[in-house]
């Protein structure tokens, strides 16, 4: 009878066996399927950890708690967010006694058990991480309260119900909430400015807030504040604070439990952030008019393990992240009302600057004359003054071009803006012309010859320049067939043998794995802004013409016909000869003005140089097409008769 039993356990074993390595195996298969991690067959002491992840809720002390019955640990990855761990032990026999050992295990983990399938690896890549920062403007100012205060403010906020109009207290879904000075109305995002709430801030707020006066994280005294508690589980959907409602800065002081708060750009960059409790967090600039922040409703964060009461950016070492349970978190935010419309840098997100009816893509020649004139004629005569001042530094490929005409040769430069090309070389005959008479007569205030002229009908004999330039002027017209016209026009006034270099905006602005200038030139750690919005149609717009929306500066474009801002920035002496002193000046004396919208197309690679072989232009052939600082260019040279 014992020998029986003996037989049966040794079949049940068996069983159990087959059934964990069906189990393994199915565990190396989803590795692979779905984040391509290959396994070994063979031992190593490199290990990976199905169903030993953060992200189904296994803390690294936990875990490593099991692995140490293995052997000796060298080290712990734990990929925030995955459902497996790496780990590597001191020798591939402590790594093989680990997977006979361990495989298989229950593991009970924050009141669920999960079971650990362990697998070889031929590596692990210590290098596992992503470099991330701060978004711009945004800072962590631990410990900013005291203890001691921070009992004193969670007791002013006084959570009972009352029928007096001091304060508006709301249950939301996610979290309850409560307003001093004005209500925060989450049916349109805003506040209504003329209806002040009796009674202010509570005066257990002062003290902070004249702390931050001093310290100089505001200028100006807040007046109004929303008072969020969130219980373990709850959090709140990401939302950029609405432009028009509130000035900037924005402040929020974390009482009673840290959280984690995600940050994310409109490029898809995101930024995990610690809160520790009694911290303080200032959003300016980037920070608060860009980028979207919220709270993802969990009970359990990721952080790092060294610095669990620390702040910042959430680590990227991956040897240094585990669970931690959330507690009832109450923010205070700050906000100061704001009595004028948002004039700030960042139009793709800001309610006061949106076009209520933007235009749409025209097709018909009298649309695009009218878009054109709105949104490019009249434009850079308005900013015409401003523009001369930022445009000083020829393009070193355009200096080149110019550099190598003969001596003699006749120069027509279509599009000449403020004349920085007509006096690069001193040794042609230079001329040119603009669709804006006050850049043309910067030209002439600096003694140039230049005329006005819209550049599909220039007054010129056909034949008679021996080059031609045009510099950021092709991608203002709107349709195809002008665009066309434009270069048919350019080969019009070159001799035979003479030649062209256009330049146009790229759609490319990131190119061979380098990023443009215009990409580069945002403030410090802000190299792109707001994706535009330049596609996003209606059902009703599909069936019709695409709208034209706003793009922010310093993006990548995510469509080819867009509205650009320019950001006037005004002086006493404006009106005082545009032309007359230095442009290369400081602009810190100048003020902010309003924002005017220019009409671009983007090419997309390929797309200018097609349009001067195939489309219309004849008499032509293209000598080279390049990509220079988030420009499509082309050099051409006509070939023979004139181009009509």
């Amino acid at each position: 009878m014992d020998s029986s039993m003996d037989g049966t356990r040794s079949l049940r074993r068996t069983k159990e066996e087959k059934k964990l390595l069906r189990r393994q195996i199915k565990a190396s298969h989803t590795l692979l399927k779905h984040e391509g991690i290959s396994t070994a067959s063979h031992p190593t002491k490199h290990l990976v950890v199905s169903n030993g992840g953060l992200g189904n809720g296994v803390s690294r002390e936990s875990l490593l708690e099991v692995l140490k019955e293995g052997g000796t640990v060298e080290s712990l990855l734990t990929p925030p967010a995955k459902p497996y761990a790496f780990v590597t032990y001191s020798s591939t026999e402590a790594g093989q006694n680990a997977y006979t050992l361990l495989n298989g295990r229950a593991l009970q983990c924050h009141d669920q058990s999960v079971t650990l399938y362990f697998s070889y690896v031929e590596k692990v890549d210590s290098d596992r991480s992503v470099s991330c920062a701060l978004p711009p403007g945004l800072s962590v100012l631990e410990d900013f309260v005291s203890p001691e205060e921070e009992l004193q403010l969670l007791q002013a906020v006084d959570w009972t119900p009352h029928t007096d109009d001091v304060t508006v207290q709301k249950a939301l879904k996610h979290r309850r909430v409560k307003h001093y000075g004005y209500e925060f109305r989450y049916d349109n995002n805003n506040i209504d400015k003329d209806k002040l709430l009796p009674g202010g801030l509570p005066a257990e707020c002062d003290a902070l807030l004249q702390r931050c006066l001093a310290d100089g994280h505001i200028s100006v005294l807040p007046d109004q504040l929303t008072v969020n508690q969130y219980q373990s589980g709850q959090g709140i959907p990401p939302h950029v604070d609405t432009h028009s409602a509130f000035e900037d800065p924005i402040l929020s002081l974390s009482l009673g439990a840290k959280t984690v708060m995600d940050f994310k750009h409109p490029d898809g960059r995101s930024v995990a952030v610690v809160l520790p409790e009694r911290s303080l967090l200032v959003m300016k600039g980037e920070s608060r008019y860009l980028w979207t922040h919220g709270i993802t409703p969990r009970k359990f964060d990721v952080v790092p393990v060294s610095e669990v009461e620390g702040s910042g950016v959430m680590t990227s070492d991956l040897s240094n992240l585990t669970l931690s349970r959330r507690g009832t978190r109450t923010s205070l935010t700050f906000r100061k009302i704001r009595h004028i419309p948002c004039n700030c840098a960042y139009p793709s997100v800001c309610d006061s600057q949106l076009l209520s009816s933007p235009p749409t893509v025209p097709v018909a020649e009298g649309d695009a004359c009218r878009l054109e004139e709105q949104y490019v004629h009249q434009v850079y005569e308005e900013i015409s003054s401003h523009f001369s001042s930022t445009r000083h530094s020829p393009w070193p490929h355009v200096r080149d071009f110019l550099l190598s005409l003969p001596p003699g040769s006749i120069l027509a430069d279509i599009g000449c803006g403020n004349g920085k090309y007509l006096e690069i070389n001193p040794e042609v005959i230079s001329v040119g012309c603009d669709r804006s008479a006050n850049l043309v007569q910067i030209c002439v205030e600096r003694g140039y010859e230049a005329f006005v002229s819209d550049a599909l009908s220039v007054p010129l004999r056909s034949g008679s320049c021996d080059a031609c330039i045009s510099i950021a002027v092709i991608h203002h017209f709107s349709t195809q067939e002008r665009r066309q016209a434009a270069v048919r026009e350019l080969v019009r006034l070159l001799k035979v043998g003479g030649r062209a270099l256009i330049y146009v905006w790229a759609m490319e602005q990131e190119y061979n794995n380098q990023k443009s200038k215009y990409l580069k030139e945002g403030t410090a750690g802000a190299s792109v802004e707001m994706m535009s919005s330049d596609m996003k149609c209606t059902e009703e717009q599909n069936v019709t013409q695409p709208r034209i929306h706003i793009h922010t500066n310093r993006t990548a474009f995510l469509s080819q016909d867009l509205l650009v801002p320019w950001h006037l920035k005004c002086n006493a002496d404006k009106n005082k000869g545009a032309g007359s002193g230095s442009t290369n000046g400081p602009l810190e004396n100048m003020s902010q003005g309003p924002v005017f919208h220019r009409y671009y197309h983007v090419f997309q690679q390929g797309e200018l140089e097609e349009m001067c072989c195939c489309g219309g232009v004849t008499g032509v052939k293209v000598l080279r097409s390049y990509h220079d600082q988030g420009n499509w260019c082309v050099e051409l040279e006509k070939t023979h008769g004139n181009s009509s």
